[in-house]
Order: C-alpha cells, then sequence, then structure tokens
C-alpha cells in the first residue's frame, strides 16, 4: 500500500517592523508559535530593500527612526504593494488614529495584551 504524505498548508508570513530588539524578537516567537512565517525589521529602510511577498500581513510600530510606521505603509503603498498592514503603537493619538482610518489600516495598541494582535493578523489575512 501507498500512501502520500501530505504537506502543511503554506504559512501565511507576517513581516514585522520594531525598532525593539525585545519586541522584534518576542513578536516573531509568539507569532511562529501561533503557526506564522515571520521576517522581522529593525526600520522601515530595511524593509523596503526587501521583495515583498505576494501574500502575508504587515505589522509596523508607529515610532521607527527614519521614517514612522505609516510613512513606511505609505511607501509600499505607493510601490503597489497591497500587503494588508497592521499598526501597533502606545498611546496614539487622534492624528495617528484618523491617518490610520484614512490609510485602511488597523491599530493595536500596546501593551500587545491578550490575543488582541494574533486576531487582528488572522482578520486581514481571512483567517477567522
Amino acid at each position: 500500500m501507498v500512501t502520500q504524505a501530505k504537506s502543511a498548508p503554506p504559512r501565511s508570513v507576517v513581516l514585522v517592523i520594531d525598532d525593539d530588539s525585545a519586541v522584534r524578537n518576542s513578536l516573531k516567537f509568539a507569532l511562529e508559535v501561533e503557526g506564522f512565517s515571520v521576517q522581522v525589521y529593525s526600520t522601515g529602510a530595511a524593509l523596503l530593500k526587501e521583495e515583498m511577498p505576494e501574500s502575508g500581513c504587515l505589522v509596523a510600530d508607529y515610532y521607527l527612526p527614519e521614517m514612522n510606521g505609516l510613512d513606511v505603509i505609505e511607501l509600499l503603498r505607493e510601490r503597489d504593494v497591497k500587503l494588508p498592514a497592521i499598526l501597533i503603537t502606545s498611546h496614539p493619538t487622534a492624528a495617528i488614529r484618523s491617518r490610520a482610518r484614512s490609510a485602511g489600516v488597523r491599530l493595536v495598541e500596546k501593551p500587545l495584551l491578550n490575543d488582541a494582535l494574533f486576531r487582528c493578523i488572522r482578520s486581514a489575512l481571512g483567517e477567522d
């Protein structure tokens, strides 16, 4: 009897940009435990140098060196990168909330408690 091994479904890629190495590493670990493939970047400029995947999700901290997370997302949109994006930040101002909403970017506040970020990522990927 010949049996064929079932291949695992491809894991969704989550791109994480955060300049805090502890946050970056924690998110990478937690997202991988949740079953995602994760690529991490310390700056928006580092991410912008990379070729973007066809599908996946972007998680960007707002407060980054050189350019903020929303600026990075805008530059990606100008390059026709349509990945769903989630902005993570602590104490978002009304202006940040408004700009994120206008750009169609979901916002999750730090500290990242419970599974709010995971649920938001799954929803953005259509996995909920």
